[in-house]
Protein backbone atom coordinates (compact mmCIF):
# COMPACT_ATOMS: atom_id res chain seq x y z
CA UNK A 1 0.00 0.00 0.00
CA UNK A 2 1.42 3.37 -1.09
CA UNK A 3 1.38 5.80 1.84
CA UNK A 4 2.84 8.76 -0.10
CA UNK A 5 0.38 11.57 -0.64
CA UNK A 6 2.70 14.22 -2.08
CA UNK A 7 5.97 13.82 -4.00
CA UNK A 8 7.94 16.84 -5.20
CA UNK A 9 10.86 16.28 -7.58
CA UNK A 10 13.47 18.91 -8.51
CA UNK A 11 11.07 21.87 -8.24
CA UNK A 12 12.50 25.14 -9.58
CA UNK A 13 10.61 28.44 -9.22
CA UNK A 14 11.97 31.79 -10.43
CA UNK A 15 10.66 35.36 -10.52
CA UNK A 16 11.64 37.28 -13.65
CA UNK A 17 11.93 40.98 -12.74
CA UNK A 18 13.49 44.10 -14.23
CA UNK A 19 16.30 43.82 -11.67
CA UNK A 20 17.15 40.25 -12.64
CA UNK A 21 15.98 36.68 -12.08
CA UNK A 22 15.06 35.92 -8.47
CA UNK A 23 16.02 32.27 -7.92
CA UNK A 24 13.55 31.59 -5.10
CA UNK A 25 13.40 27.77 -5.24
CA UNK A 26 16.27 25.82 -6.76
CA UNK A 27 15.50 22.15 -7.27
CA UNK A 28 13.89 20.93 -4.06
CA UNK A 29 12.59 17.39 -3.60
CA UNK A 30 10.42 16.14 -0.73
CA UNK A 31 7.79 13.55 0.18
CA UNK A 32 4.76 13.73 2.46
CA UNK A 33 2.99 10.63 3.74
CA UNK A 34 -0.74 10.44 4.40
CA UNK A 35 -1.66 11.74 7.85
CA UNK A 36 1.89 12.95 8.62
CA UNK A 37 3.22 16.44 9.31
CA UNK A 38 6.30 17.87 7.60
CA UNK A 39 7.97 20.94 9.07
CA UNK A 40 9.58 23.27 6.50
CA UNK A 41 12.05 25.43 8.43
CA UNK A 42 14.30 28.32 7.44
CA UNK A 43 15.03 32.02 7.71
CA UNK A 44 12.99 34.72 6.02
CA UNK A 45 13.86 34.63 2.32
CA UNK A 46 14.72 30.92 2.23
CA UNK A 47 11.92 30.19 -0.25
CA UNK A 48 9.41 28.52 2.07
CA UNK A 49 6.33 30.53 1.07
CA UNK A 50 7.23 30.34 -2.62
CA UNK A 51 7.42 26.55 -2.25
CA UNK A 52 3.96 26.51 -0.65
CA UNK A 53 2.47 28.71 -3.38
CA UNK A 54 4.10 26.50 -5.99
CA UNK A 55 2.53 23.36 -4.51
CA UNK A 56 -0.88 25.08 -4.75
CA UNK A 57 -0.13 26.48 -8.24
CA UNK A 58 -0.68 30.01 -6.90
CA UNK A 59 2.61 31.59 -8.05
CA UNK A 60 1.76 35.06 -9.43
CA UNK A 61 2.47 34.93 -13.17
CA UNK A 62 4.01 37.29 -14.15
CA UNK A 63 6.62 37.67 -12.69
CA UNK A 64 6.80 34.16 -11.18
CA UNK A 65 7.07 30.88 -13.03
CA UNK A 66 7.52 27.20 -12.18
CA UNK A 67 10.55 26.63 -14.41
CA UNK A 68 10.84 22.87 -14.01
CA UNK A 69 10.11 19.94 -11.73
CA UNK A 70 7.22 17.66 -10.87
CA UNK A 71 4.51 17.78 -8.19
CA UNK A 72 2.67 14.50 -7.73
CA UNK A 73 -0.45 14.38 -5.56
CA UNK A 74 -1.90 10.89 -5.17
CA UNK A 75 0.16 9.87 -8.19
CA UNK A 76 -1.10 12.66 -10.47
CA UNK A 77 1.20 15.44 -11.71
CA UNK A 78 -0.41 18.75 -10.69
CA UNK A 79 1.71 20.68 -13.20
CA UNK A 80 -0.30 19.07 -15.99
CA UNK A 81 -3.65 20.21 -14.53
CA UNK A 82 -5.51 23.03 -16.29
CA UNK A 83 -7.00 25.97 -14.37
CA UNK A 84 -10.39 24.32 -13.82
CA UNK A 85 -8.81 21.11 -12.54
CA UNK A 86 -6.66 23.13 -10.11
CA UNK A 87 -9.72 25.05 -8.88
CA UNK A 88 -11.35 21.75 -8.01
CA UNK A 89 -8.14 20.45 -6.42
CA UNK A 90 -7.72 23.47 -4.15
CA UNK A 91 -10.05 23.25 -1.20
CA UNK A 92 -11.22 19.74 -2.02
CA UNK A 93 -7.90 17.85 -2.01
CA UNK A 94 -5.52 20.40 -0.50
CA UNK A 95 -6.01 23.69 1.33
CA UNK A 96 -3.77 26.48 2.52
CA UNK A 97 -3.76 28.49 5.74
CA UNK A 98 -2.06 31.77 4.88
CA UNK A 99 0.37 33.68 7.03
CA UNK A 100 -1.76 36.71 7.92
CA UNK A 101 -5.38 36.07 8.94
CA UNK A 102 -6.05 39.82 8.71
CA UNK A 103 -5.69 39.75 4.90
CA UNK A 104 -6.85 36.17 4.22
CA UNK A 105 -10.55 36.95 4.66
CA UNK A 106 -12.81 39.09 2.47
CA UNK A 107 -13.78 42.12 4.62
CA UNK A 108 -17.21 42.64 2.98
CA UNK A 109 -18.54 39.05 3.21
CA UNK A 110 -19.69 37.41 6.45
CA UNK A 111 -17.49 34.62 7.84
CA UNK A 112 -20.36 32.13 7.54
CA UNK A 113 -20.76 32.88 3.84
CA UNK A 114 -17.00 32.55 3.26
CA UNK A 115 -16.99 29.05 4.78
CA UNK A 116 -20.21 28.09 2.95
CA UNK A 117 -18.78 29.22 -0.40
CA UNK A 118 -16.13 26.48 -0.33
CA UNK A 119 -18.69 23.87 0.71
CA UNK A 120 -21.11 24.81 -2.11
CA UNK A 121 -18.32 24.78 -4.69
CA UNK A 122 -16.68 21.47 -3.79
CA UNK A 123 -19.40 19.40 -2.11
CA UNK A 124 -22.17 20.54 -4.52
CA UNK A 125 -24.31 21.28 -1.46
CA UNK A 126 -27.44 23.43 -1.43
CA UNK A 127 -27.31 26.84 0.24
CA UNK A 128 -29.11 25.51 3.33
CA UNK A 129 -26.81 22.47 3.64
CA UNK A 130 -23.76 24.69 3.24
CA UNK A 131 -24.99 27.06 5.96
CA UNK A 132 -25.55 24.15 8.35
CA UNK A 133 -22.08 22.75 7.71
CA UNK A 134 -20.40 26.14 8.01
CA UNK A 135 -22.12 26.63 11.39
CA UNK A 136 -20.82 23.22 12.46
CA UNK A 137 -17.29 24.09 11.28
CA UNK A 138 -17.33 27.29 13.34
CA UNK A 139 -18.33 25.29 16.42
CA UNK A 140 -15.51 22.80 15.73
CA UNK A 141 -12.89 25.56 15.76
CA UNK A 142 -14.31 27.07 18.94
CA UNK A 143 -16.47 29.93 17.63
CA UNK A 144 -20.21 30.08 18.51
CA UNK A 145 -22.30 29.43 15.39
CA UNK A 146 -24.50 32.47 16.10
CA UNK A 147 -21.55 34.63 14.94
CA UNK A 148 -21.91 33.35 11.36
CA UNK A 149 -23.49 36.60 10.22
CA UNK A 150 -20.60 38.76 11.48
CA UNK A 151 -17.81 40.26 9.39
CA UNK A 152 -14.04 39.69 9.79
CA UNK A 153 -13.43 43.08 11.42
CA UNK A 154 -15.65 41.98 14.32
CA UNK A 155 -13.23 39.19 15.24
CA UNK A 156 -9.87 39.27 17.03
CA UNK A 157 -6.70 38.03 15.30
CA UNK A 158 -6.92 34.60 16.93
CA UNK A 159 -10.60 34.27 16.01
CA UNK A 160 -9.84 35.26 12.40
CA UNK A 161 -7.23 32.51 12.23
CA UNK A 162 -9.80 30.02 13.55
CA UNK A 163 -12.15 31.07 10.74
CA UNK A 164 -9.37 30.55 8.19
CA UNK A 165 -8.75 27.06 9.63
CA UNK A 166 -12.51 26.33 9.39
CA UNK A 167 -12.45 27.33 5.69
CA UNK A 168 -9.37 25.16 5.06
CA UNK A 169 -10.98 22.11 6.72
CA UNK A 170 -14.53 22.66 5.44
CA UNK A 171 -14.26 20.06 2.65
CA UNK A 172 -12.07 17.62 4.60
CA UNK A 173 -8.96 17.91 2.36
CA UNK A 174 -6.23 15.30 2.38
CA UNK A 175 -3.48 17.91 2.84
CA UNK A 176 -3.18 21.32 4.47
CA UNK A 177 -0.30 23.75 3.94
CA UNK A 178 0.02 26.08 6.93
CA UNK A 179 2.27 29.07 6.17
CA UNK A 180 3.44 30.37 9.56
CA UNK A 181 -0.15 30.29 10.86
CA UNK A 182 0.68 31.84 14.24
CA UNK A 183 3.11 34.62 13.24
CA UNK A 184 0.65 37.50 13.70
CA UNK A 185 -0.70 36.21 17.03
CA UNK A 186 0.44 36.62 20.62
CA UNK A 187 2.08 33.70 22.45
CA UNK A 188 -1.01 32.53 24.37
CA UNK A 189 -3.20 32.49 21.25
CA UNK A 190 -0.39 30.79 19.32
CA UNK A 191 -0.52 27.84 21.71
CA UNK A 192 -4.30 27.59 21.40
CA UNK A 193 -4.21 27.66 17.57
CA UNK A 194 -1.44 25.04 17.40
CA UNK A 195 -3.30 22.74 19.79
CA UNK A 196 -6.49 23.20 17.75
CA UNK A 197 -4.65 22.34 14.52
CA UNK A 198 -3.09 19.26 16.11
CA UNK A 199 -6.46 18.01 17.39
CA UNK A 200 -8.22 18.61 14.07
CA UNK A 201 -5.42 16.89 12.18
CA UNK A 202 -5.78 13.81 14.39
CA UNK A 203 -9.56 13.85 13.96
CA UNK A 204 -9.58 14.24 10.17
CA UNK A 205 -6.32 12.30 9.48
CA UNK A 206 -5.09 15.20 7.36
CA UNK A 207 -1.49 15.46 6.17
CA UNK A 208 0.13 18.84 6.80
CA UNK A 209 3.11 20.92 5.68
CA UNK A 210 3.89 23.41 8.46
CA UNK A 211 6.05 26.34 7.36
CA UNK A 212 7.79 28.06 10.24
CA UNK A 213 11.07 29.39 11.60
CA UNK A 214 10.21 28.27 15.14
CA UNK A 215 12.01 25.01 15.98
CA UNK A 216 9.96 24.67 19.17
CA UNK A 217 6.72 24.44 17.18
CA UNK A 218 8.32 21.87 14.87
CA UNK A 219 9.37 19.69 17.81
CA UNK A 220 5.82 19.77 19.18
CA UNK A 221 3.87 19.00 16.01
CA UNK A 222 5.97 17.54 13.17
CA UNK A 223 6.96 13.99 12.22
CA UNK A 224 9.46 14.95 9.50
CA UNK A 225 11.61 18.08 9.12
CA UNK A 226 13.14 19.78 6.06
CA UNK A 227 15.62 22.63 6.61
CA UNK A 228 15.60 25.17 3.79
CA UNK A 229 18.29 27.69 2.84
CA UNK A 230 18.53 29.91 -0.26
CA UNK A 231 16.01 27.85 -2.20
CA UNK A 232 17.57 24.48 -1.35
CA UNK A 233 16.62 21.83 1.20
CA UNK A 234 19.97 21.40 2.96
CA UNK A 235 18.89 18.73 5.46
CA UNK A 236 15.82 16.57 5.88
CA UNK A 237 14.84 13.59 7.95
CA UNK A 238 12.75 12.45 10.88
CA UNK A 239 12.30 14.69 13.92
CA UNK A 240 14.74 12.50 15.85
CA UNK A 241 17.39 12.68 13.11
CA UNK A 242 17.27 16.45 12.80
CA UNK A 243 17.18 17.20 16.54
CA UNK A 244 19.48 14.45 17.88
CA UNK A 245 21.84 13.85 14.93
CA UNK A 246 22.13 17.33 13.44
CA UNK A 247 24.57 17.35 10.51
CA UNK A 248 24.43 20.45 8.31
CA UNK A 249 26.32 23.52 9.64
CA UNK A 250 23.26 25.69 8.96
CA UNK A 251 20.98 23.42 11.01
CA UNK A 252 23.58 23.42 13.81
CA UNK A 253 23.60 27.22 13.61
CA UNK A 254 19.81 27.37 13.98
CA UNK A 255 19.96 25.24 17.12
CA UNK A 256 22.97 27.15 18.45
CA UNK A 257 21.07 30.45 18.27
CA UNK A 258 18.28 29.17 20.55
CA UNK A 259 18.35 29.98 24.28
CA UNK A 260 18.30 26.95 26.61
CA UNK A 261 16.48 26.70 29.93
CA UNK A 262 19.02 24.25 31.35
CA UNK A 263 22.65 25.13 31.95
CA UNK A 264 24.42 28.48 32.03
CA UNK A 265 25.35 29.92 28.67
CA UNK A 266 27.27 33.20 28.58
CA UNK A 267 26.40 34.02 24.96
CA UNK A 268 24.34 32.45 22.17
CA UNK A 269 26.03 31.44 18.91
CA UNK A 270 24.15 33.19 16.10
CA UNK A 271 24.73 32.53 12.41
CA UNK A 272 26.71 35.56 11.29
CA UNK A 273 25.91 37.30 8.03
CA UNK A 274 22.71 37.45 6.01
CA UNK A 275 20.81 35.21 3.61
CA UNK A 276 22.33 35.73 0.12
CA UNK A 277 20.53 37.82 -2.48
CA UNK A 278 18.45 35.35 -4.55
CA UNK A 279 19.16 37.46 -7.65
CA UNK A 280 22.90 36.89 -7.18
CA UNK A 281 23.43 33.59 -5.35
CA UNK A 282 27.05 32.67 -4.51
CA UNK A 283 28.77 29.95 -6.50
CA UNK A 284 29.18 26.47 -5.02
CA UNK A 285 27.39 25.90 -1.74
CA UNK A 286 25.05 28.83 -1.07
CA UNK A 287 25.89 28.69 2.66
CA UNK A 288 29.68 28.88 2.30
CA UNK A 289 29.75 32.67 2.87
CA UNK A 290 28.47 32.14 6.44
CA UNK A 291 29.82 28.67 7.24
CA UNK A 292 32.44 28.12 9.99
CA UNK A 293 33.32 24.67 8.59
CA UNK A 294 33.79 25.63 4.94
CA UNK A 295 36.56 24.13 2.81
CA UNK A 296 38.10 25.70 -0.33
CA UNK A 297 36.00 23.48 -2.63
CA UNK A 298 32.78 24.75 -1.00
CA UNK A 299 33.19 27.96 -3.00
CA UNK A 300 33.00 26.17 -6.36
CA UNK A 301 31.38 22.74 -5.93
CA UNK A 302 27.59 22.46 -5.51
CA UNK A 303 27.02 19.72 -2.90
CA UNK A 304 24.81 16.76 -3.72
CA UNK A 305 22.13 15.27 -1.51
CA UNK A 306 23.69 12.46 0.58
CA UNK A 307 21.90 9.92 2.76
CA UNK A 308 23.96 9.84 5.97
CA UNK A 309 21.61 7.41 7.71
CA UNK A 310 18.25 5.76 7.02
CA UNK A 311 15.95 8.54 5.73
CA UNK A 312 18.37 11.31 6.81
CA UNK A 313 19.65 13.43 3.88
CA UNK A 314 22.22 16.24 3.97
CA UNK A 315 23.43 18.58 1.23
CA UNK A 316 26.98 19.37 2.38
CA UNK A 317 30.54 18.55 1.23
CA UNK A 318 31.47 17.54 4.79
CA UNK A 319 29.47 14.36 4.12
Amino acid sequence: MDTKLLTVKDLVIHYFTDDGTVKAVNGISLDLEKGKTLGLVGETGAGKTTTALGLMRLIPDPPGKIVSGQIYFNGKNLLKYNKMQMRFHRGKNSSMIFQDPMTSLNPVITVGEQIAEAIRLHDKASRLEAEKKSARMLEIVGIPSDRMGEYPHQFSGGMKQRVVIAIALACNPQMIIADEPTTALDVTIQAQILELMRQLQETYKTAMILITHDLGIVAEICDEVAIMYAGHIVEKGSLENIYNNTCHPYTKGLFGSLPKLTGKIHRLNPIYGLMPDPVNLPSGCAFHTRCKDKKPECETVIPENREVSQGHFVRCLLY
